[in-house]
């Protein structure tokens, strides 16, 4: 009882089910009694229109109601059997009326239609005088005339025991369908990626539906206004704070050419440390801000390996430095629709981080694969990985994982999410030793739509 009240409370459709369905139901009922109660009056008038024609019968064609051919008690048809009598005749048989016997009706009976106990049972009797003088009795067993009328009222109502039900599934149906572009609003609306504000398409909505789309549409320009806010308020900062940390990374090389004592000069290590960092933190920022800002579809497809070499070339210096083996692995390439800027930030942001993780002397392969038809990017290491609890969480901003040594804003991975959300890259963390459960192997599963795999040989 309390899950329907709070199905009755929650739910707009379900009410409107219930209530038009008690309405379908109340109006059925009334209208199928009046209509069984006419139909069986009906049937009983007409029952009394026969004894009227039979009584006329009698009449006009002067037959004796005493004569085989008049008196048809005898039939065999029970529902068509009619007793037709003399009033004041006495029978001289003592039988009953189903083997020819006479009904006893009393002489004084009024002429007219009277309801009347003969014997066991009940009988309508019409009581006429013909144009000969004598008086006539007409009669017709009671509960056999009920048993008619029952039957036509009962075929009368039929309809509405057949009809109702169905009747009720079908406005069940229509409501369902009416409520319909509600829930195509409510998926659709649901469907949506954080990023994704563009108005909704309400004109084939009904008119009262349509306020509601053209809300959500308000909302959702109210919230891009204050994201595109908040993207250019981070831009700008950190384009304001760039110029003195610059500013302060040229003092700080200068003051390095200085004759110091040791301590100064680790200090001032220190120092040109941090503020490499901010600039590092600041590059982070920027291309965070750029990766949530929606970005102009491609001209033409791109190719990965060409992404690859580009990136390669840029982290060379360090992955030798570090003693680092990475290379591109595999024959496979693959042309993706995705910006150029885009692709960079994704390969760069998750190189780098693979780079400063490995150890020295590890591992960092490059690779382009195919999966169930679809081309998956792979960047894989021989670093500590990143434990299966917290794979989740490493996408957010500046989280970083427990104990890890590297200095880092923790922006990276952040940045990657941000953009394969926006261009529909689904991003897959695992281990790449998984016996071992070492090292970090992170795919990016490309749209079928937005990758064609090229195999270029080994």
């Amino acid at each position: 009882m309390d899950g329907l009240k709070r199905r009755l409370n929650d739910s707009v459709q379900f009410k409107l089910s219930i209530a038009l369905s008690l309405a379908i139901l109340l109006v059925a009922i009334v209208a199928g009694v009046f209509s069984f109660m006419s139909a069986f009056d009906e049937a009983n008038e007409l029952q009394d229109d026969i004894l009227r024609e039979v009584a006329l019968l009698v009449d006009r064609q002067r037959l004796s109601p005493d004569s085989p051919d008049a008196n048809s008690h005898g039939n065999s048809d029970e529902e068509s059997r009619v007793v037709v009598q003399r009033l004041g005749v006495d029978s001289p048989l003592p039988a009953g009326v189903g083997i020819g016997g006479r009904l006893p009706l009393p002489v004084t009976l009024a002429d007219g239609l009277h309801t009347l106990n003969a014997g066991d049972e009940t009988y309508r009797v019409l009581v006429k005088t013909t144009a000969v003088g004598e008086r006539i009795a007409v009669a017709q067993e009671a509960g056999l005339r009920d048993e008619i009328a029952l039957n036509g009222a009962l075929r009368t109502v039929m309809p509405f025991l057949v009809l109702v039900p169905v009747l009720l599934l079908v406005v069940a149906d229509l409501i369902r369908k009416m409520f319909r572009p509600i829930a195509t609003l409510s998926r659709e609306v649901d469907r949506r990626a954080e990023q994704d504000l563009h108005p909704l398409e309400d004109s084939h909505l009904p008119v009262e539906v349509r306020p509601l789309a053209v809300a959500i549409n308000r909302l959702l320009a109210r919230v891009g206004h204050a994201m595109d806010t908040q993207r250019r308020f981070v831009a700008d900062a950190a384009h304001e704070l760039r110029s003195p940390l610059t500013a302060l990374s040229l003092q700080a090389e200068r003051l390095a050419d200085a004759e110091m004592s040791e301590p100064a000069r680790q200090r001032l290590s220190v120092l040109r440390q941090g503020i490499e960092r901010g600039r590092k933190l600041l590059d982070q920022l920027l291309a965070l801000a750029r990766a949530q800002s929606v970005s102009d579809q491609p001209d033409s497809p791109l190719s990965v390996r060409g992404v690859y070499r580009r990136v390669l070339e840029e982290f060379m210096p360090l992955a030798e430095a570090r003693q680092i083996d990475i290379g591109v692995e595999g024959g496979l390439d693959a042309q993706v629709s995705v910006s150029e800027l885009d692709m960079l930030a994704i390969v760069r942001n998750l190189v780098d981080n693979a780079i400063r993780y490995t150890p020295e002397g590890g591992r960092v392969d490059l690779s382009v694969v195919s999966s169930g038809g679809r081309a998956v990017l792979r960047i894989r290491d021989s670093g500590p990985g990143i434990p299966p609890a917290e794979r989740k969480r490493v996408f957010d901003p500046f989280y970083r994982t427990l104990g890890c040594e590297q200095t880092g804003s923790g922006l990276g991975l952040s940045i990657v999410k941000t953009i394969a959300d926006r261009t529909g890259i689904e991003v897959c963390l695992d281990s790449s030793d998984m016996a071992g459960q070492c090292g970090l192997c992170v795919s990016l599963v490309m749209p079928l739509e937005k990758a064609v795999l090229i195999d270029r040989g080994g």
